[in-house]
């Protein structure tokens, strides 16, 4: 369908389901989904010109005196929403952010990440990912105090009474709803977390989905009462919630990363992707891993990856090669276990593509598999097998992040610069704070 086609059928669609209003979607550099809301009336004008905001309004985006951008939206991406009145109905739209004379604006993620797709399309390569997203249901907050889970159970569980399988169960036909397939769900292994996986598809559609997948889990606690969060790390004692990410490359309708020659059925392709990760891993943590919270998941323990290593059933390390079903060629992937669902999914995907594609480009070599569990082993061995670790701190992901040229050159000066002011300030604050772990400590012992 051309883009032609795609507008007319977004404008039929309004006028034949009498939606009232359409909501406008775009993100800020840290993933905050952002909405303006205009009239049916206005939306022919704004698929073919745009609709002008005041881009100084939103942190990261414009300065004063550049302030006016425009939201051009993307009709492929229309979907009515599930939610609010069935009588008046409202649908939204994801919009590219563009300077006034119609070029990519710099501070929009979604063109960085369409940028990066462009390239590998230009190489003949389609890239796919497919999300394993976990969060947390509380009951509602109370400023202050730890959160309550409302539930105790474990991985799998189910309970005659189980709340969190409704939940999730509203969230995924919500979901359906809006055209964004589940592969599965289930409660994940700490009290309240759950966990969702997506259909894989291309990048850009994901990480729309993705933003889509965020506001729909919270429509659908907050409507029963709930508190759901993407936190990495909001309880003590217990595992985090990250967004292990499957990733695969191809060429038309063959998967890039199949070699039915090799032991492990990776082409040289995939080996060298999987070492172009492994190298730039530290580099694009601050963006996969955002949060001063963040790196309270990312220890030891706790199920998330610390080492810079790959495996194929080792959930110890930072790559792992899931063994296929039944040895199906399409199924051979990649899955990256360090992001969390509290990262900017554009940036996200745009660095692990970028990061991948250099070792393909230059021909990075691909370590040996690393098949113990390597939290059994002292980190001086662990270092003398060349094996590193993750930043293990948000200043010195950030610190990684800053001397490297490759996120530079991915995400783009406007992009890495703010990001890193941003998050400077962030650990500032955090580094100032006096937490009541401390004074516990020290308060009556020193």
């Amino acid at each position: 369908m051309s883009i032609e086609q795609h507008r007319d059928y977004v404008l039929r669609s309004v006028e034949e389901r009498g939606v009232r209003l359409v909501r406008l979607w775009f993100t800020d550099i840290l993933g905050n989904l952002k909405s303006l809301a205009i009239s049916p009336a206005e939306l022919d004008n704004a698929l073919t010109d745009g609709m002008t905001f005041d881009g100084s309004s939103i942190d990261g985006f414009s300065r004063i005196q550049e302030a006016d951008v425009l939201a051009i939206p993307d009709p492929d991406t229309f979907e009515l929403l599930p939610w609010g009145d069935p009588n008046a109905p409202e649908a939204r739209i994801f919009c590219d952010i563009h300077n006034l004379d119609g070029t990519a604006f710099a501070g929009d993620p979604r063109q960085v990440l369409r940028r990066h797709v462009k390239a590998a399309h230009e190489s003949g390569l389609s890239f796919y990912v497919a999300p394993d997203i976990e969060f947390f249901y509380f009951e509602p907050p109370t400023r202050g105090a730890a959160p309550v889970p409302i539930d105790n159970g474990g991985f799998f569980d189910l309970t005659t009474q189980d709340v969190t399988g409704e939940l999730r169960k509203q969230t995924i036909r919500t979901l359906e709803t809006m055209g964004i397939p589940v592969e599965y769900s289930f409660h994940e292994d700490a009290p309240g977390q759950q966990e969702i996986d997506l259909r894989h598809t291309d990048a850009l559609t994901m990480a729309d989905s993705v933003m889509t997948f965020r506001l729909a889990v919270r429509e659908v606690a907050a409507r029963n009462g709930v508190h759901a969060t993407f936190m990495p790390k909001p309880l003590e004692g217990v595992q985090g919630s990250g967004m292990h990410t499957h990733l695969s490359l191809f060429r038309g309708d063959d998967n890039a990363f199949f070699d039915a020659d090799d032991p492990y059925d990776l082409s040289v392709t995939a080996k060298a992707f999987m070492a172009g990760l492994l190298r730039h891993a530290p580099e694009i943590t601050a963006v996969t891993n955002q949060t001063v919270n963040s790196y309270k998941r990312l220890v030891p323990g706790f199920e998330a990856p610390v080492h810079l290593s790959w495996a194929r059933n080792n959930r110890s390390g930072l790559i792992r090669v899931p063994i296929a079903k039944r040895s199906n060629p399409l199924a051979t992937r990649l899955e990256y276990r360090s992001p969390d669902p509290a990262c900017n999914p554009y940036l996200a995907f745009s660095l692990m593509l970028a990061a991948g594609m250099r070792g393909v480009e230059e021909g990075y070599e691909l370590p040996d598999e690393a098949d113990a569990n390597l939290f059994e082993i002292d980190d001086d061995v662990l270092a003398k097998l060349g094996i590193g670790q993750l930043p293990q701190s948000l200043n010195t992901a950030l610190e990684m992040m800053e001397s490297s040229t490759l996120v530079q050159e991915a995400l783009g000066e406007h992009i890495f610069e703010w990001f890193l002011r941003n998050k400077r300030s962030e650990w500032r604050a955090y580094k100032t704070h006096v937490s009541a772990f401390e004074r516990d400590r020290y308060l009556t012992a020193l």
